[in-house]
């Protein structure tokens, strides 16, 4: 009776023998790393440690982007390779302190406008080489008026989205690229309350 016998097909799918062996029927990989797998877990941490960081957000500047209490992750490396972005949200050094003193101040502010551009805000809007900006991340539009200022070389300009509320370039001038810390990657951890 060859209708009852397996197919062809069948004797090549379920019993070739490379497609019979399934990870799960054997419990080997259960087992502890072992020495190698220390190496590894301990060469992701060193990477980790020196190419992102956790912070965390003290101040309401850049609502309702991040929220006071909020975790957030800052990865260190892509400004090695090229240049801030518009409407990147940076990490850096206070700008008004000295060199030594500022190594525990760090503010983060969203990018508006890079080297080479001029920056005015005035009427309720910011205006980036005399353009309105539209922003549908800002909280209210600013109620302050700042002179067009030109951001030099190896200099941006930063804004929190809390423009009224915010601690940023419209009262110390441009940001040197040097004082940038990392780029907010993503926000990991936000209070409850």
């Amino acid at each position: 009776m060859s209708f009852l016998r397996p197919s062809a097909m069948y004797n090549f799918v379920f019993t070739y023998p490379s497609s019979r062996w399934m990870p799960c029927q054997s419990w080997g990989f259960l087992r502890w790393p072992g020495l190698e797998g220390f190496f590894r877990l301990l060469v992701v941490f060193l990477l980790w440690s020196t190419f992102s960081q956790l912070c965390y957000i003290p101040s309401s500047s850049m609502y309702p982007t991040l929220r006071v209490g909020d975790r957030i992750i800052v990865e260190k490396a892509s400004y090695y390779i090229w240049n801030p972005a518009i409407h990147d949200i940076v990490t850096f050094r206070d700008p008004t302190q000295h060199c030594e003193d500022n190594t525990d101040v760090i503010f983060i502010k969203r990018v508006v406008a890079k080297e080479g551009d001029t920056v005015e805000v005035h009427h309720g809007g910011l205006y980036v080489n005399g353009v309105a900006q539209e922003e549908d991340f800002v909280v209210e539009p600013p109620t302050y008026t700042t002179e067009l200022t030109y951001v030099p070389q190896g200099h941006v300009y930063v804004l929190g989205d809390n423009r009224n509320n915010s601690y940023d370039s419209h009262v110390w001038g441009p940001l040197p690229m040097k004082n940038i810390v990392g780029r907010y990657a993503m926000r990991c951890l936000r209070p409850v309350n």
